[in-house]
């Protein structure tokens, strides 16, 4: 049986991977059609069993061009992704009291947001007095490749760059301690490139937008506003969004090894050189960005905002909520969803709608055992928000093999 319906269009089909969750919401079905109806869209769009309306472009959509890019598709938080890394310890080794590892982590990775952004935001390092780590990191992996995109694009110095190398985030981004079926502790994290990475997405949307505007382009949506191929402006945003793609691994890496320092200063007090437990196996995988690869016999750009490269035998990462399972799992090479699969569950509802319908006891209840935010500063990330995971993961089993399934006892959200 086919796990995805088709839906038929003029220029571009759309295939859906909805069986077991039901269709997209009619606000995402929209942006899809309106995605759909670009001439420079290849082949057809395909789209997740997580997929929901998403500011600019459809989240859980992965589709190819041929002659341009429309940065609107990938987004504003530029290579946002997950690492999963699995460490030598099972629930012995873990406190009964499970918030103390909570509380070391929170303190340990900034996270959340004040101040509006500004020079006393708590979700940044402390401005001009950013640890030695992170200068260090910044100066061997990031600052060259930075200067260049400035003398390219001034606009780009003015964000939040290097304070936030190593910082949470807030929204749906995470931080958590699961347990999978053979009792091993792993760490999960989802995050991405933080203010730089934004800053690059709302400029090069904005030059987009200027730019079809400039030449009379008439669009069923302004945010799809496309860079053509060739052109300054997207060789330009190229360059910026394959740095902004780097920046988020190596903020997802240096997040990795603060939370490590966090767990081992409480499992292992007496060390005073805070033994670090190293990973016994690492996985990162971006589900925001753009990459040049072949399909259907033509070499194309493929967008995937939302969404992971499930190649045959690729690892790739599938969060559920702060409540329910997380999996690990092996791509199977699908070549109509170019190779994809889902980056999460999905959300059912908007931040807003969360706020108004769920109650602190009903989060409470769906969070048991979770050392993790019980206030009102997170409903809008409960459980309800999203989608069935189970009902996810059995949308695309002709696209992933699940090899761990994960539940956490910690979740540290940023807020």
């Amino acid at each position: 049986m086919m796990r995805f319906t088709v839906h038929k269009r003029e220029l571009a089909d759309i295939f859906v991977w909805d069986k077991e969750v039901g269709p997209p919401e009619p606000q995402a079905m929209k942006q899809l059609e309106e995605l759909a109806s670009l001439p420079f869209i290849y082949h057809h769009v395909a789209v997740m069993p997580d997929v929901h309306w998403g500011m600019g472009a459809t989240i859980g959509s992965v589709f190819c061009t041929k002659g341009a890019i429309v940065p609107a598709g990938v987004g504003v938080d530029i290579g946002c992704g997950m690492t999963a890394a699995r460490l030598p310890l099972t629930s012995n080794d873990i406190p009964d009291d499970a918030m103390v590892l909570h509380d070391a982590i929170d303190a340990a990775v900034p996270n959340g947001r004040t101040d509006n952004g500004g020079q006393n935001d708590k979700g940044a390092w402390p401005h001009r007095d950013d640890p030695e780590f992170v200068r260090r990191t910044w100066n061997q992996e990031l600052e060259l490749g930075f200067t260049e995109l400035c003398e390219l694009c001034p606009e780009i110095e003015k964000s939040n760059n290097r304070r936030h190398l190593g910082t949470l985030g807030t929204g749906n981004h995470f931080i958590e301690l699961c347990l999978d079926r053979d009792d091993r502790v792993w760490i999960l994290l989802h995050s991405g490139s933080r203010g730089v990475g934004n800053k690059i997405a709302s400029v090069y949307m904005r030059k987009a937008k200027e730019l079809n505007k400039r030449y009379f382009v008439n669009l069923p949506n302004p945010d799809l506003a496309y860079l053509v191929s060739g052109s300054e402006e997207f060789n330009e945003y190229l360059k910026a969004v394959h740095w902004a793609q780097d920046f988020a691994r190596v903020n997802r890496e240096v997040m990795l090894g603060r939370v490590l320092h966090a767990v081992c200063s409480v499992l292992f007090p007496w060390s005073s050189s805070l033994r670090e437990v190293g990973p016994e196996e690492t996985i990162d995988c971006h589900h925001n960005y753009i990459a040049k690869e072949h399909h259907f016999g033509a070499d194309v750009w493929v967008t995937r905002k939302g969404a992971v490269r499930a190649r045959e035998g690729d690892l790739g990462i599938i969060p559920g909520s702060m409540g329910s399972r997380s999996y690990i799992v092996e791509g199977l090479g699908n070549k109509l969803s170019f190779c994809s699969c889902s980056h999460g569950a999905g959300r059912t509802m908007s931040r807003r709608k969360a706020r108004e319908l769920i109650t602190l006891d009903e989060h409470s209840a769906a969070t048991e055992g979770v050392a993790c935010r019980k206030g009102e500063e997170v409903l809008d990330e409960s459980p309800r928000a999203y989608k069935d995971i189970d009902a996810v993961m059995a949308s695309q089993t002709d696209l992933v093999r699940p090899i761990h399934e994960l539940k956490q006892f910690v979740c540290v959200k940023g807020a």
